[in-house]
């Protein structure tokens, strides 16, 4: 059996798995059933938690983060001044696109781990709305 691919998961796909009336919720709820190891940022797991907490409330928000701690194999990438700095490179590439500090956290470590699969519903991780699913 060939080995799993270390994937890198973005706020959508977490969203997507959390929130039942998510149009991807089926498909991430099978993907997080056996996940490979995963890999995130710590500025997603800050935009998941403000998007549960405003949402819905926090209580949702609180489960959120309880599912972040127990989810096994998930390694949460860390953001401080050295990390901005590599990110600033990326959002002036791509200036013509809405990409987030989240977004461009997640190319950047993508790239530095050599990650070829995100899981996703945006546009700038995935295909136009379409999860890209490697």
């Amino acid at each position: 059996m060939a080995k799993r691919t270390e994937c890198y998961v973005d706020t959508s796909a977490f969203i997507a798995f959390l929130d039942r009336s998510d149009s991807y919720h089926a498909l991430f709820r099978r993907l997080f059933s056996a996940p490979p190891p995963l890999c995130t940022s710590a500025l997603v797991v800050a935009e998941g938690h403000g998007w549960f907490l405003r949402r819905y409330d926090r209580r949702r928000a609180a489960q959120f983060l309880a599912f972040i701690d127990v989810l096994p194999g998930l390694t949460i990438r860390g953001f401080d001044a050295s990390e901005l700095a590599k990110i600033r490179v990326i959002l002036k590439k791509f200036l013509d696109q809405n990409l987030t500090l989240a977004d461009a956290h997640g190319l950047a470590i993508m790239r530095e781990l050599r990650i070829g699969a995100c899981w996703s519903t945006d546009r700038h991780l995935g295909l136009d709305g379409v999860p890209l699913v490697i």
